[in-house]
């Protein structure tokens, strides 16, 4: 006799669900026996903390295009599930939470856990119910998969711990809810521009002589139509960090990443280009875009509701990026003249030199640049990297060059620490068969360390380079630029993360001097299993953006004063391959 928790699975389970990230509690106990009796068709994977659960469901989502899942009991576990379904939501990602509840009776009358999860969940949910009993969750089961995957967000379903068990003898049915009436599949669809908005685009592409593009990870499934593009617009290519593998880091047309964590060349094209082609991307950060009225602009994007968020289009292209590209390339024009691109290549050069120096820098203390690209330079052809949130984003995204065959995954509209691991977690259960790579800080690694012993417990074959700094770098640059503020609060107790991931079960490793890189990573890399390599680098080591703008000069030397380490910021500040002989480079006021 099939009662409600069965239906849930059963119902996952036709839809192709395969795995479920949770934490057991008493108030999912029936879910958890349905899970149990289910093993041979659907994956429990037991997690350190709900919020991980969810994390690894975006992950998940993010790694295979297909529904995570994330199961929490009431109360306090739905409530940890929040910051990762955050992610989802904004990430665009497919994800189904399930909650417990207390018993159905005894619910808003102040018992323990009486968290009422369907209202805390009203923001982060575009699907979001309470199932009130066996027959009930035959539809609305299917109808929270079907809603997560087609509007590409987070669904939800709360469950009262007594409902959980309820069948569908006891539970009754309406005269008007016949069995059967709604299908376990999605219908797909086709998306495609609208021809008088395709037509303008096309001409405004043809007739403009410095064209642009930015590409995000809506441009993941176009990246041979991409690089078509690219060629017959003579275009650069920037790239929004979530799109970092659309285009390989290394191809003639990509000047890199865009913004605080991006290259000086795709700063320079966004403000010399009089024509910007937008692919799948919402990058927030529109003064890295270029002055409005400057160039004329078309975008790409499967939702219509986000065409011209960041700056003002002409053409706004609906539609899915790979048919659209298609459709744009038949009708697109060689361009002769490719000297935009060309200059945008000599930046370029430039760029990596100077990157190359940081790279190469033996000072003391170790200086986290070093470690990162001597890291990156041991990643798989098909490996897959995550990052957290944090300095380690921008030593990432600058100095490790991926190719079209690897991924990589960080909280992009989120920002969110402590997202890493939990991302490495779920691309290894997605991919059992590809190399994992993750680059963390101190900060956010010690927020869910706990889940580095999920990765020893699943086997997998992870690489964790975390840079012990002690010190949120990113937030203490950020009170110096932004505000002239002088840096507070931002130390960290010291952890010893090799002795941690040891105590794990796993092996740990400690690089503290230039000459210890090569060996250390030669070593750790060896090892087959989960390793964690912790670099102690220099926490006075400056985050600069590509070019620094004359107001956050000012800001630093209001700041630098009352910060402690202010002499060595300032020396590390003057050795700067992205300053010029010491002196702050300006973009003006």
């Amino acid at each position: 006799m099939a009662n409600a928790s069965d239906i849930l699975v059963d119902t996952l389970i036709e839809w192709g669900v395969d795995v479920v990230f949770g934490l057991p509690g008493d108030g999912i106990n029936g879910i958890m026996e349905a899970l149990r009796t289910r093993q041979d068709r659907i994956r429990f994977v037991q997690v350190r903390h709900e919020a991980s659960a969810a994390f690894m469901a975006s992950g998940y989502a993010r790694a295979t295009g297909k529904l995570g899942v994330c199961l929490a009991t009431s109360g306090p576990g739905g409530t940890n599930l929040l910051t990762g379904l955050y992610d989802a939501k904004l990430d665009q990602l497919p994800v189904l939470a399930v909650t417990g509840m207390q018993f159905h009776d005894l619910l808003h009358t102040f018992t323990q856990q009486d968290v009422d999860l369907t209202r805390v969940f009203n923001d982060v949910a575009l699907y979001n119910a309470t199932v009130h009993g066996a027959v009930h969750m035959q539809n609305v089961a299917s109808l929270a998969c079907r809603s997560a995957l087609t509007g590409r967000g987070v669904a939800h379903l709360s469950i009262a711990n007594d409902t959980q068990e309820q069948s569908v003898e006891e539970g009754g049915r309406s005269r008007r809810n016949k069995p059967g009436h709604a299908p376990n599949r999605r219908f797909p669809s086709r998306s495609l521009p609208d021809q008088a908005q395709l037509d303008h685009a096309v001409d405004l592409l043809n007739g403009a002589e410095r064209v642009a593009i930015l590409a995000g990870r809506g441009a993941l499934g176009a990246r041979g139509e991409l690089a078509r593009a690219a060629d017959l617009l003579a275009a650069p290519v920037a790239k929004a960090l979530l799109g970092k593998t659309v285009m390989a880091d290394t191809h003639p047309h990509c000047t890199g990443g865009i913004g605080i964590l991006g290259t000086a060349p795709s700063q320079k094209i966004m403000k010399d280009c009089d024509a910007l082609l937008i692919v799948g991307s919402s990058f927030p950060y529109i003064e890295y875009y270029p002055e409005p009225g400057k160039a004329r602009a078309v975008q790409i994007d499967t939702n219509g509701q986000r065409i011209g968020l960041r700056y003002p289009v002409e053409a706004g292209l609906v539609g899915d990026a790979g048919e659209t590209l298609r459709l744009l390339n038949e009708r697109l024009q060689q361009k002769s003249d490719r000297s935009f691109l060309r200059s945008a290549q000599r930046d370029m050069v430039a760029w990596r030199e100077k990157l190359g120096a940081m790279e190469e820098d033996t000072a003391s203390p170790l200086k986290p640049a070093a470690v990162v690209k001597a890291f990156g330079t041991r990643i798989a052809e098909n490996g897959i990297l995550v990052t957290d949130s944090g300095q380690n984003t921008e030593l990432g995204a600058r100095h490790i060059d991926l190719g079209l065959e690897n991924d990589f995954a960080v909280s992009g509209a989120l920002a969110s620490m402590a997202s890493a691991i939990p991302f490495a977690v779920a691309a290894g259960i997605a991919h059992p068969h590809r190399p994992l790579y993750a680059v963390v800080g101190d900060g956010g690694l010690a927020m869910q360390l706990g889940e580095f012993s999920t990765a020893v417990r699943q086997k997998l074959p992870l690489k964790v380079l975390v840079l012990r700094n002690e010190m949120l770098n990113q937030i203490a640059w950020e009170q110096m630029m932004f505000l002239g503020n002088p840096q507070f609060a931002c130390e960290l107790a010291p952890i010893n993360f090799a002795m941690a991931a040891e105590a794990m079960g796993a092996r740990g490793f400690t690089i503290e001097t230039p000459a210890q890189i090569e060996t250390v990573l030669d070593a750790a890399f060896s090892i087959e299993g989960p390793v964690l390599i912790q670099a102690k680098v220099d926490r006075y080591e400056p985050m600069l953006p590509p070019i620094l703008p004359a107001d956050y000069a000012r800001n630093l030397e209001k700041a630098l004063p009352e910060t402690p380490g202010a002499s060595q910021i300032r020396n590390n500040i003057a050795r700067s391959p992205l300053v010029d002989a010491g002196r702050f480079e300006s973009s003006g006021d």
